[in-house]
């Protein structure tokens, strides 16, 4: 398995960073939907097509993208010779992909859900600001990747 990795290297690295592209222009489409549906009418002709919309966003793009970031991102981790598990940056990197950003990813499920059922009570303020927050993630991340600080 690890000539495997080694081997297929350079593609799997293409891949992850394909599929975190497409995972992050979904975590940032994604709040962006929120604020215009906690401004629509619920139950409006505006609200039921941003549930589609949301829907379809979430199962077609952002989930499959998670899942093969993370399918991806681990055969990186474990091929040998590229990880030195000692350095910090590697924990600090793994903590803002799988807790931060996949914590992330979790909530905004769990918030089109509460849309979907027009149960929603956060304002479109609430939704500009946690656009932001993948934001903060993803840049923590190339920081620790490109520069590996520590």
């Amino acid at each position: 398995m690890s000539d495997f990795l080694s081997d297929w290297y350079a593609w799997i690295k293409a891949l992850h960073l394909i599929a975190v592209m497409s995972w992050m222009a979904g975590m940032l489409y994604l709040p962006r939907l929120y604020v215009y549906h906690a401004e629509a009418t619920p139950g409006s002709e505006l609200s039921e097509t941003l549930k589609v919309m949301e829907r379809r966003l979430l199962r077609a793009i952002i989930n499959p993208a998670m899942v093969l970031a993370m399918i991806f991102g681990l055969c990186l981790l474990f091929t040998p010779g590229i990880i030195d598990f000692g350095d910090i940056w590697i924990w600090v990197k793994l903590f803002c992909a799988f807790i931060g950003l996949g914590g992330m990813h979790a909530r905004l499920s769990k918030w089109r859900k509460e849309f979907e059922t027009d149960s929603n009570t956060r304002t479109a303020g609430f939704y500009r600001k946690v656009n932001e927050i993948p934001t903060v993630f993803m840049i923590i991340i190339i920081i620790m990747v490109i520069v590996r600080p520590f």
